[in-house]
């Protein structure tokens, strides 16, 4: 039986994040300029083709799915890579330190640099339509953030995706992004939401990280980027 998480995308997009959904009943995605995933509702030839629709020009979506993904014949792979999901074992306890701030649209830019600087993965200017950030700063300087991407409701509990945790390398080693990651993980849980997260494969460090905070992992998880097919 699948799991709502399998395919996270999608159900992000069709319960939490609707508002933001682009796309039809078969296949959606996050507008460009916040996130590039998308996916696809399943690998019916209907669906398939919804999705292969989406993107315009040369633009680039990223579907994540726990199975192999399937692609229509109009996109083609830039990209492929292994993930892996994590998933809180227990709600974590809210927390509060009078260093952490949520972060507004005025920060926007700062955030991005960071996160081009540090590649917690994708980021753009508008990913705080996907959820809080909080971060930390120095001197009037952000340091370090982390906070929430998609999100899954419906049935008897919900789940949202810890994402963003980054820090300067300036400033790594003063435990700075654990801070950040209990005090996510704790608004999270405080709305009665499971925690999850993914890892690249072969980030070996923050798996055991994410094991000793106190996750699981779930599942391996496949990751596609695609653009159209050249004509």
């Amino acid at each position: 039986m699948s799991h709502i998480l399998d395919r996270p995308a999608w159900h992000a997009l069709r319960t939490a994040h609707a508002t933001l959904a682009e796309g039809s009943e078969r296949a959606r995605r996050y507008p460009p300029s916040i996130v590039p995933f998308a996916a696809a509702a399943d690998d019916t030839a209907e669906s398939l083709e919804a999705l292969e629709n989406l993107p315009a020009g040369d633009e680039v979506m990223a579907l994540v799915e726990a199975k192999p993904v399937t692609i229509p014949p109009g996109l083609t792979v830039i990209s492929e890579g292994k993930l892996v999901q994590m998933i809180a074992e227990r709600p974590y306890e809210r927390i509060s330190d009078s260093r952490i701030e949520p972060l507004t649209e005025a920060d926007a830019a700062e955030m991005l640099a960071l996160a081009t600087l540090t590649k917690p993965g994708p980021f753009t200017l508008r990913a705080q339509s996907l959820g809080t950030f909080w971060g930390v700063k120095m001197d009037g300087r952000l340091v370090a953030m982390a906070g929430q991407r998609m999100r899954q409701s419906g049935g008897q509990s919900g789940f949202a995706e810890l994402s963003g945790l980054c820090t300067h390398p300036d400033f790594q080693g003063r435990g700075l992004g654990t801070l950040l990651f209990r005090f996510v993980a704790g608004e999270i849980s405080v709305r009665e939401e499971t925690v999850y997260l993914h890892a690249y494969a072969t980030n070996t460090p923050a798996i055991s990280l994410y094991k000793a905070m106190g996750f699981r992992m779930r599942c391996e998880m496949n990751l596609t980027i695609v653009t159209q097919r050249s004509a």
